[in-house]
C-alpha cells in the first residue's frame, strides 16, 4: 500500500512539473493558382475581393475561401470542425485593388477590422465581410461604400449564415479591375 501511495505522489509531482505546451500557430500560406475554394471548389484567384484561409490542427493544408464571409460562416457553422488553429484574411489596407487583393498580405482575422453591410459584393456575389488591418482603413472604406465596422467576434452570425436573397445581391456592386479597395 505504501509503495502505491509513493508511486502516486511521484507521478503527481512529475505531472505538475511539466510545462504547458502551446501548439504553434501555423503561418499563413501564399495564395497560389492551385488554391480552390472550400465550398465552391472553384479557383480562388478567379474571384475578385478579399480571400481567407483557415488552418485546422493536425492538417498541413489550409481551407481556402473565395470570400471572407464564407470563412466566418465556416467558423460559426455547427457542421464544420471546431479545431481551428488559425484564420487569415487579406489585409485590404495593403491590397492593390478589389480585383487583386494580394497573394501574401495576410493578417490574423482576430486582429482585423471588418466592414459588413457595404454595397460591395464578394467574389461569389454575396455580401462580404471586408477585412482591414487598421480601424482607419475600415472606417474610410465604410464611408465610401456604406456599412458598419466591426471586430471578428461582433460580426452577426445571421449576416454570414443567412441565405443571400437575389434582390439584395443584385444591389451589390462588384469592383472593376482598376478600382482600389479603399
Amino acid at each position: 500500500m505504501k509503495r502505491h501511495v509513493l508511486l502516486f505522489l511521484a507521478l503527481g509531482l512529475l505531472a505538475g512539473c511539466q510545462e504547458d505546451v502551446e501548439i504553434a500557430r501555423p503561418a499563413a500560406l501564399e495564395l497560389t493558382p492551385e488554391a480552390a475554394g472550400h465550398y465552391c471548389q472553384m479557383t480562388v484567384l478567379e474571384h475578385d475581393g478579399p480571400k481567407a484561409q483557415i488552418h485546422l490542427t493536425g492538417n498541413p493544408f489550409p481551407f481556402w475561401f473565395t470570400q471572407v464571409r464564407d470563412a466566418v460562416a465556416f467558423m460559426h457553422s455547427p457542421e464544420e470542425p471546431k479545431n481551428i488553429a488559425a484564420i487569415y484574411v487579406n489585409d485590404m489596407d495593403n491590397a492593390d485593388s478589389w480585383k487583386e487583393p494580394g497573394f501574401d498580405n495576410w493578417i490574423e482575422a482576430e486582429a482585423a477590422w471588418f466592414v459588413v453591410e457595404s454595397k460591395r459584393a464578394g467574389g461569389m456575389g454575396a455580401p462580404e465581410t471586408i477585412p482591414f488591418g487598421t480601424e482607419e482603413g475600415a472606417q474610410g472604406f465604410a464611408a465610401a461604400n456604406g456599412g458598419r465596422v466591426l471586430r471578428l467576434d461582433d460580426i452577426p452570425v445571421d449576416y454570414v449564415l443567412a441565405p443571400v436573397e437575389l434582390s439584395s445581391a443584385d444591389q451589390l456592386t462588384h469592383g472593376t479591375s482598376g478600382e482600389a479597395a479603399k
